[in-house]
C-alpha cells in the first residue's frame, strides 16, 4: 500500500531512488539527468533490482544533499511547481550541494537584477532593478535602471518572501511583505524563469546571516525557524467592533502574529491589522460567534478571536476553512511571546481600523 505513493527514478548520475508521484512529472521533463520507471507498469530485470538495492535513496541523498545551506528552502508536495523544479535541478542537474563552501548564485550576500513589479495603483507589471545587499542589510528597488537613489529601501529583518503564483497569475510570482511605518506593505514580483528561486533563497541567506549575529548561541534549526512564512491566507467575513454591522467578505493573511485583512488579495496595504498574542497574555480563539452578535452574515461557520481589548468576529464559507483558521490561530496563541514580539506589539498598536479618508495625500509608488 505504501508503495502506491511512489514511482522509481533511475538517475543517470549513478544512483537510484523512489520518488513521490508529484515529482515524477518534473523528472520526466529533465531527461538529461533522469529516467523514470513505474514500479508496477514497467519491467524490471534482476540487474536493475540489484542496482536499486545498492544505489537507493540513501546513497542519492548522501551524494546530492550532502551540503545544503540551512537557509535553502527545501520544498514539499504542497509547494508550487517552480520551487519543486528548481530544487530538483539544483540537486541533480547543477549539483549545488555536493561540495562544502561552493559558490552559489544566492550565497555571496549580494544580488542584482531585473524583476517585474506590479504597480500599486494600476496593476501593471513593469521591469525594475532590484539590489539585495547583506552589507547594507536591505533589499532596494530602483524605478529606473540608471537611478542613483532607490525608490524603496526595505530592511531585511522585516521581509517575508513567499511564492504566490495563483494570486499573481504567474508561475514565478513572488510576494514581498515588509513593514513600512509600522504597517505591512506588499509588493508583487515575478521573474521570467526559475531564477526567481535564486532571489528567494538569496533573501533567506541574508536573513540567516543577521539572525546568527542576533542569536549567536542558536542552533541551525532554531535559526531556520525564525525565517518567516505566511501561516494561512484566504477569505473570511468580518464585522465591526460593535458586532452589529453587516459582515463583509475580505482577504485575510496571518503572518505569524499579525492578522491583516485586505479588500483584494493584491492590495498593497492592509485595511486593518491586529496583533495575535499568546494565551498567557489574554489571547484565545473560539469556535462560533458570541450569543449577542447581531450583524448579518452569509457564511455560517463562525470563529472569535479574543484579545485583552476586544473580540474579533469572523465567518468562514465551509467548516473545513473554519477548522483550518482555528488551528492556525491556535498554533500562534499557544506559543509564548518573545521579548521582541511583546515590544513590537506595544510599539505598533496595530488594530482593525477604517481606511484613510480619500483626501489624504499618499506617497505613491510605481
Amino acid at each position: 500500500k505504501a508503495q502506491s505513493r511512489y514511482k522509481i527514478i533511475i538517475l543517470l548520475l549513478g544512483t537510484a531512488g523512489r520518488i513521490e508521484r508529484y515529482c515524477s512529472g518534473i523528472h520526466r521533463n529533465i531527461p538529461n539527468i533522469s529516467k523514470v520507471k513505474s514500479l508496477r507498469m514497467d519491467h524490471w530485470d534482476e540487474a536493475q533490482v540489484q542496482f536499486l538495492e545498492q544505489h537507493g535513496n540513501a546513497v542519492a541523498k548522501a551524494t546530492y544533499e550532502a551540503h545544503i545551506p540551512i537557509y535553502y528552502y527545501q520544498p514539499t508536495h504542497a509547494d508550487c511547481q517552480v520551487l519543486r523544479e528548481q530544487w530538483i535541478r539544483a540537486k541533480y542537474e547543477r549539483k549545488e550541494f555536493t561540495e562544502p563552501g561552493k559558490q552559489l548564485p544566492y550565497s555571496n550576500g549580494l544580488k542584482e537584477g531585473i524583476l517585474w513589479k506590479r504597480g500599486r495603483d494600476n496593476g501593471q507589471f513593469l521591469p525594475r532593478k532590484f539590489l539585495l545587499s547583506e552589507r547594507d542589510g536591505c533589499l532596494k528597488y530602483f524605478a529606473k535602471p540608471d537611478a542613483k537613489e532607490p525608490k524603496i529601501n526595505i530592511k531585511i529583518d522585516t521581509i517575508n518572501a513567499t511564492f504566490q503564483p495563483v494570486k499573481i497569475r504567474n508561475p514565478n510570482g513572488l510576494q514581498i511583505s515588509y513593514l513600512k511605518d509600522n504597517k505591512t506593505r506588499n509588493i508583487f514580483l515575478y521573474h521570467e524563469d526559475g531564477k526567481i528561486v535564486d532571489w528567494f533563497n538569496a533573501i533567506r541567506a541574508v536573513q540567516v546571516h543577521y539572525l546568527k549575529v542576533a542569536f549567536p548561541m542558536a542552533s541551525d534549526n532554531e535559526v531556520r525557524d525564525h525565517l518567516r512564512k505566511f501561516l494561512k491566507e484566504g477569505y473570511m467575513e468580518k464585522t465591526g467592533p460593535r458586532q452589529r454591522e453587516a459582515f463583509k467578505k475580505r482577504w485575510f493573511t496571518l503572518d505569524h502574529r499579525r492578522l491583516m485583512y485586505f479588500k483584494d488579495p493584491l492590495d498593497a496595504f492592509a485595511k486593518g491589522e491586529v496583533f495575535v498574542g499568546s494565551r498567557e497574555h489574554g489571547y484565545s480563539v473560539k469556535q462560533g460567534l458570541p450569543a449577542g452578535a447581531q450583524g448579518s452574515f452569509s457564511w455560517q461557520y463562525g470563529l472569535t478571536i479574543v484579545t485583552p481589548d476586544r473580540e474579533y468576529l469572523f465567518t468562514c464559507e465551509t467548516e473545513s476553512d473554519q477548522q483550518d483558521w482555528i488551528a492556525a490561530f491556535s498554533r500562534v496563541i499557544e506559543q509564548p511571546m518573545t521579548p521582541q514580539e511583546y515590544a513590537s506589539k506595544c510599539q505598533d498598536g496595530v488594530h482593525f481600523s477604517p481606511p484613510a479618508p480619500a483626501h489624504q495625500p499618499h506617497n505613491r509608488e510605481n
